[in-house]
């Protein structure tokens, strides 16, 4: 962990040690290293003179910011109301099914996370997934393994 301690301290050194960048040094660690983990938050709170409970406070209340490690590849399944009443749940129990995770979770390969969300703004090609930032407009089930396989 010596070098991401490292990265995270060069990470807060660009921001600087002032309080009001806390959200855009937890951004740039959860980019560097997928999540947010307990010792990057410690040292933040240290080199931020910031109480580590503040920064917890932050980190669990954005929903990017995840303390869990995630897969490579975020699968996101559009649960708003154009996409549920087109079959966006059952994308949902599919994808679940294939890869053995439920929403909000990450494929014991890493390979994937996947979540719901409520919406995607792309209603008019519901049920819409994304993965990463590619979107998959009027999606079925019938597809689905296809587009996985690109992303393995």
């Amino acid at each position: 962990m010596q070098t991401d301690l490292q990265a995270v301290c060069e990470i807060i050194e660009k921001h600087g040690s002032e309080k009001a960048s806390l959200i855009g040094i937890l951004q740039d660690i959860q980019a560097k290293m997928g999540y947010l983990p307990r010792k990057a938050l410690v040292q933040v709170s240290k080199s931020l003179d910031i109480p580590l409970a503040r920064v917890y406070e932050v980190a669990t209340f954005y929903r990017a910011f995840s303390l869990e490690p995630r897969g490579k590849h975020t699968i996101k399944v559009c649960l708003g109301t154009a996409c549920h009443v087109r079959g966006g749940v059952r994308i949902l129990d599919y994808l679940e099914t294939q890869l053995g995770v439920k929403a909000g979770g990450t494929t014991k390969d890493m390979a994937f996370t996947l979540e719901s969300v409520n919406c995607l703004g792309a209603c008019a090609l519901g049920p819409i997934m994304v993965i990463d930032r590619k979107h998959y407009g009027h999606i079925n089930t019938n597809k689905i393994e296809t587009i996985l396989e690109k992303y393995r």
